[in-house]
């Protein structure tokens, strides 16, 4: 287990075959650059140049062998205590897995997502860092989660499952060039965070895992994922921000994510998720180019009463769907709750969607909208949408409690959805910039 402790500058860097280069960051404000030259997409503003490091190591020079069974962890120990000598500030410590450490649920969820009380720490993880950076040669990091799966299915684990990769109130966080395989529960969860890039990697967890998850922003302002293939036991992408009273009382959004350029593949789960855990709120999402394949449903929003927060202002443009069971969906009944602490009166809302420039084939069922009566779902527009519906399908379209306008959408949408904007995209909502400028377009 590797753990990043209070304001530490790392960049890890896996190489093939287990050739790990650390390089400590002496003056990273020196030598991270923000290009913010255009304005449509938080990954405009989030990309970071890399410079040359003064100091690096191989971690073979301290004895780690790439072999998948030695264990390495005095390695990983000599190693960052050489490169301590050049910081400045922080420090690196590492654990050793035999021993898994048990953590404090997090504040936004009052208890381990699976069993009530603590959870497993992360494999690789790290609490109020910044600037740090994983990349490497297109290495791979196994979190060899098969054991975790078995725990899961037989229920026999004392506390939640870990992840491959968490960092928690961490700052400047990049995730690049690597490939991610058999994570315990999720791949990436970056919590309670802000400016994180997850680029040109891959996530990839057996189809017949259990509740497994490859990236998963949560509560957090300034991600960009993107270049990304991720296939996973239940949701590919999911977006979240806490869990009934206690994401609630935490009262911090996911907001400000840009996604583009990612192939998704899921199996129970959706290949694009939004919830249900989503009471901090989650808005200002812009998703675009992306290839949605063999799951079961392709962009899923999910909550239920005792959520409170919000889904609004969502932008899900240029995607290509194939052999997916149901396009599009919406749920106003999906969800448990953590306790019998919940407020029942807590209504989410759901507002502002717009889902525009799809072609989809081989789909069952084309979209199941089905809001809360309390609180409808409200502006969902659809525009320049083909889905080619297999044949032989009972319904193509689904929907109750929600209302919204669609054009250029074949098959033909619920009576729900068919209010007479402008034909064209400007009855539509975009996100023409992730920093407060949404607008119609």
């Amino acid at each position: 287990m590797l753990l990043f402790t209070e304001s530490m500058a790392l960049i890890l860097s896996f190489m093939p075959s287990f050739q790990v280069v650390l390089l400590l960051l002496l003056a990273l404000s020196n030598a991270v650059k923000i290009n913010g030259d255009e304005s449509h997409g938080q990954c405009n503003y989030n990309k970071q140049t890399l410079q040359p490091r003064p100091h690096s190591v191989s971690i073979s020079e301290f004895g780690a062998v790439g072999d998948g069974k030695t264990l390495n962890t005095i390695a990983f120990q000599n190693a960052i205590f050489y490169l301590k000598s050049f910081a400045d500030k922080g420090g690196a410590q590492l654990y050793d897995p035999s021993h898994w450490e048990v953590v404090d649920p997090l504040p936004s969820y009052g208890r381990g997502i699976e069993i009530p009380g603590s959870r497993y720490r992360s494999l690789i993880n790290g609490y109020n860092v910044k600037d740090v950076v994983i990349t490497g040669d297109n290495g791979t990091i196994d979190g060899q989660g098969s054991v975790w799966w078995d725990w899961f299915n037989s229920h026999s684990l004392k506390y939640s499952r870990p992840h491959l990769v968490e960092f928690v109130d961490s700052q400047s966080v990049v995730v690049s060039n690597l490939s991610f395989v058999n994570a315990p529960a999720y791949g990436i969860h970056p919590v309670y965070c802000s400016n994180v890039h997850v680029h040109n990697i891959s996530v990839s967890i057996p189809l017949d895992s259990p509740h497994t998850n490859g990236i998963v922003p949560d509560s957090s302002d300034g991600v960009c994922i993107e270049d990304c293939t991720i296939t996973s036991g239940y949701d590919a992408i999911s977006l979240k921000s806490g869990w009934d009273e206690y994401g609630i009382a935490y009262g911090r959004p996911t907001k400000n994510v840009h996604i583009r350029r990612v192939d998704l593949q899921s199996s129970s789960g959706s290949s694009l998720a939004f919830g249900s855990e989503m009471s901090g709120g989650i808005s200002n999402v812009l998703v675009e180019q992306v290839h949605l394949y063999n799951s079961h449903s392709g962009v899923e929003f999910r909550t239920t009463k005792g959520r409170g927060g919000y889904i609004k202002q969502i932008t899900i443009s240029d995607v290509v769907i194939k052999n997916v069971f149901v396009a599009f969906s919406a749920s106003g009944q999906c969800g448990s709750h953590p306790d019998d602490k919940y407020d029942p009166t807590a209504i989410p809302v759901l507002d502002h969607i717009s889902l525009q420039n799809v072609v989809g084939k081989k789909i069952s069922v084309a979209g199941i909208f089905n809001g809360i009566q309390e609180s409808p779902f409200t502006s969902i527009c659809l525009y320049n949408i083909s889905l080619s519906i297999n044949s032989g399908a009972p319904t193509t379209w689904e929907c109750s409690n929600v209302s919204g306008s669609s054009d250029l959408v074949s098959p033909e949408p619920c009576s729900e959805l068919h209010s007479t904007k402008p034909n064209s995209p400007s009855g539509c909502f975009s996100l023409s910039t992730l920093y407060g400028k949404a607008s119609a377009f």
